[in-house]
């Protein structure tokens, strides 16, 4: 796949981003990596219970997501100046489950100042174990967990390869919530919860079970949490083991409640979700045979900026794209797992970029990126059904997971395979977005040259562009050889007049 060359060199040792709004708390990591070593610049973590904010009906409450808005414009301050490719930040299942999350990401980009991505959970997964397997390397065999608000990640992999990932339903403010609403410890509510907790977890029984890891690891809130409890009141020197969370369960009971839970190292912003992250731990230890548990020095905001790092060290290529993007893979195996028909994948990509290019000489890399996987995978839809291949195709990318690829940006690939034939109406709200505009056009029209998948020549078509006017010039030799895609680029004329989005004219 070949793309034009980044406008700009990339300074891979300059400071870069990872923002983390999990459930319970968002966080901001700047590092840099300086010859290939993680230097972290600054951490800074707030409270502040979006998940908590879910109603009955799934949606985010206004003082959920005021608390977030604050937030993101105190991270934004410290974010000034820094170019758009440098920071990533991502948001996890609370935003993956609220009914009302794109009104909530529309007011929250707009105060961050910079797009935010919807991962799905196990791209999580993926991440957090990128981010534990490069600040704790080891060789054994690990299983990484990772207990947040609203949903609990399990990873088995070794070295810095991840060999299977699983995001489940359970998180420590969903539990508590739940069963511990008023704040109130009971021997009835730490049994009920523990029994919730293992009906979602037993499922991961045989793909994580003891025998296929040497090592168990945990990252980030609740572990952390816990850990500090052990290690402060010298139960333990850090290590979470069934005894010691025994321990931490029937001080919550002598305590009554949350309010009057004294324990060394409980920090205050863990009081009202403690008791649901001790069940979840509990659960996991004793269903998955897990003897202790150890705190990982990694988490999902360094896998996000060794991501980052991956993804800059792409851009740095003028033949393609590069290896360590994870996307490309992702793409070359949906390919294989649907099918695809490859030479014809490349040479609607062909047409397209080129296309592209003249109609957006100075567009991102990252659009061109997505133009091109977008013409790799438009015709995934046909292992479903010939039929309205697109819709299959816009539905499978929609919904799919593939490693690297946020919810945000699969939708968009989604949407970009919905348009690539028919009728514009369909994507009348998405049209909206000038860039997919024009990515959508340049799609269509490599799709018509394509229509007879034979060999074609992917300059022959010209555009020429003045605001939303497109001259599509077509030699006259050309057309007088090709009347079938002549007719087609005409039926495309009359589509997009219809559509009263753009005027495309044949010259």
């Amino acid at each position: 796949m070949i793309l034009h060359p980044a406008s700009t060199t990339p300074d891979i040792a300059a400071p870069l981003a990872a923002i983390d709004m999990g459930s319970n708390s968002f966080r901001l990591e700047i590092a840099q990596m300086p010859r290939g070593q993680y230097k972290r610049l600054e951490y800074l973590k707030e409270t502040v219970r979006l998940g908590a904010g879910l109603d009955a009906e799934g949606m985010l409450t206004e003082a959920a997501m005021q608390r977030g808005l604050d937030c993101l414009q105190r991270f934004a301050q410290r974010l000034k100046g820094f170019p758009p490719a440098r920071v990533r930040a991502v948001a996890t299942q609370t935003l993956r489950e609220a009914k009302n999350r794109n009104a909530f990401l529309a007011r929250a980009q707009e105060v961050l100042g910079f797009p935010i991505e919807v991962i799905s959970g196990r791209e999580e997964a993926r991440l957090i174990f990128a981010g534990v397997a490069r600040l704790q390397p080891g060789d054994k065999p690990r299983l990484v967990i990772d207990i947040g608000g609203r949903s609990t990640e399990m990873i088995l992999g070794r070295g810095r390869r991840p060999q299977a990932a699983e995001s489940f339903q359970v998180g420590s403010v969903s539990l508590s919530l739940r069963f511990f609403p008023e704040g109130l410890f009971t021997a009835e509510a730490f049994r009920a919860a523990q029994v919730a907790a293992g009906a979602e977890l037993e499922e991961a029984l045989t793909l994580f079970k003891p025998a296929l890891w040497q090592q168990a690891l945990g990252s980030s809130g609740t572990v952390g949490a816990v850990a500090q409890i052990l290690a402060a009141t010298g139960i333990t020197d850090g290590r979470i083991t069934p005894d010691a969370l025994r321990w931490c369960i029937a001080q919550c009971l002598e305590a009554g409640s949350m309010d009057k839970l004294k324990l060394p190292g409980l920090k205050e912003d863990r009081r009202a979700v403690v008791g649901g992250g001790l069940c979840i731990l509990y659960t996991l230890l004793t269903q998955f045979g897990i003897e202790e548990l150890l705190p990982a020095k990694g988490a999902l905001r360094q896998g996000v900026i060794f991501d980052l790092v991956e993804r800059l060290e792409s851009s740095l290529t003028t033949d393609g794209i590069a290896k360590q993007d994870m996307r490309e893979a992702s793409v070359a195996g949906l390919q294989k797992r649907f099918a695809v028909d490859l030479a014809q994948a490349e040479r609607v990509q062909a047409i397209a970029l080129n296309l592209y290019q003249q109609l957006q000489p100075r567009a991102p890399r990252e659009r061109q990126r997505e133009l091109a996987w977008a013409a790799g995978l438009h015709e995934m839809g046909m292992m479903v059904s010939h039929h309205d291949h697109h819709r299959h195709s816009a539905y499978l990318l929609a919904h799919v997971d593939a490693a690297g690829f946020s919810q945000n940006q699969l939708k968009r690939l989604g949407d970009l395979a919905l348009g690539q034939r028919g009728g514009l109406r369909k994507l009348e709200a998405a049209l909206s977005d000038e860039s997919l505009l024009w990515q959508l056009l340049c799609l269509r029209l490599a799709v018509i040259k394509s229509h007879a998948r034979e060999a074609v020549e992917s300059k022959a078509l010209r555009l020429r562009r003045q605001g939303r006017k497109v001259e599509l010039n077509l030699p006259k030799s050309w057309a007088s050889e090709h009347p079938r895609t002549v007719f087609l680029l005409q039926e495309e004329v009359a589509a997009w007049a219809r559509s009263g989005v753009l005027e495309l004219s044949l010259v």
